[in-house]
Order: structure tokens, then sequence, then C-alpha cells
């Protein structure tokens, strides 16, 4: 078993070794969360994700588990959980693949082409095919709430002044909660 032990170990600092912000909390390098941009020219550019990943301890084998860990519209993406539906990843995947295809890849790809005939999110889908129009201001507007640079707006609330932190912003409430915002 150690070949995919230095497998997971290399894809990992493949990852690193690339434009992505990696957090590996406990430095356990079989669950951690990624950095994710949408994709440029998209009604995603602007967003940022983050994306968790669970590696099995049979990776490269089988397939690693991720999911968005704040809000996405996106009929190939559940709403609550995070999860993505993305055959490639659940029934297709294959050792020649590595993390840096889930994020080069496999993730924008799903952004950019979204499959509504095979959905997670039922009201994204059915917005999707209903009103594309509609559908693209609703994953604006998701961007903007949900997925803006933590950085940027870090900054912003520092020129604010302290006070703000205790609005309540930080707080989870039912209607603003962040999937798995809790597990980090």
């Amino acid at each position: 078993m150690s070949s995919p032990s230095k497998r997971r170990e290399m894809d990992v600092m493949k990852l690193m070794m690339s434009d992505y912000v990696v957090e590996t909390p406990n430095d356990r390098l079989n669950e951690f969360s990624v950095e994710f941009h949408g994709p440029k020219e998209s009604v995603y550019e602007g967003g940022v994700w983050k994306v968790r990943v669970e590696l099995p301890d049979a990776y490269p084998y089988k397939s690693p588990s991720i999911g968005f860990v704040n809000k996405i519209f996106h009929p190939n993406v559940d709403e609550l959980s995070g999860s993505v539906c993305l055959d490639v990843i659940n029934q297709a995947w294959s050792p020649m693949f590595d993390l840096l295809n889930i994020f080069e890849v496999f993730l924008p790809q799903l952004l950019l082409y979204p499959n509504p005939s095979d959905p997670l999110n039922g009201d994204a889908a059915s917005l999707m095919m209903k009103d594309k129009q509609q559908y693209e201001e609703k994953v604006k507007e998701y961007c903007e709430r949900y997925a803006k640079n933590n950085s940027k707006s870090a900054g912003e609330e520092e020129e604010s002044g302290e006070e703000d932190i205790s609005d309540g912003q930080y707080t989870s409430s039912d209607d603003d909660e962040i999937p798995g915002h809790a597990d980090l």
C-alpha cells in the first residue's frame, strides 16, 4: 500500500505547488480544502469557492470525494451538502487522473457546461431550462453573496472597523448558513 500513499503525497504536493491555495488542517493529506476560482468568461467568473477534498485510502485507484463548502447555484451541485454530480469523478474515475485534473479540467468544465437533465439541484436545473437569463442572474447573485474572494472581503472588514464583526455576520442562521462551515 505504499504506492497509493506515495501517489497521494505526490498529487497533493503538485496541487500545493500550483496556483491553488491548499489548506491541510492537522497536516493530514487525506482531508484538505482547495480555493477554486470560477472559470473566466463564465457566469461564475469572480467567484471563489472552498472545495473540500477527501482522499480514500485506495486513492488513486478509488476516486476522491469532493464538495463545495460555500454555496453555489448549479444544477449538478447539491446546494445544502455541496456534493458534486460529475461522472468522471463518481463513475469514470481512472488512476490516470490526478488532483490537478479535477481543479484544472473537471470542475471548470462542470461550471461551463452544466447538465440540467441529471440534476442534484432541481431548482437550478429547472430555472436553467425555463429561463436561462434568470438562471444566470441567480448564479451571479450566489457568487456575490457566497463566493467572493475572502482576502478582498477581509480587507473591507478591516477598513470598516471592528464593530462590524459583532453584527452577526459570522453567526450561522438558517438562510445564510454555509454548508460544512462548522466542520472547518
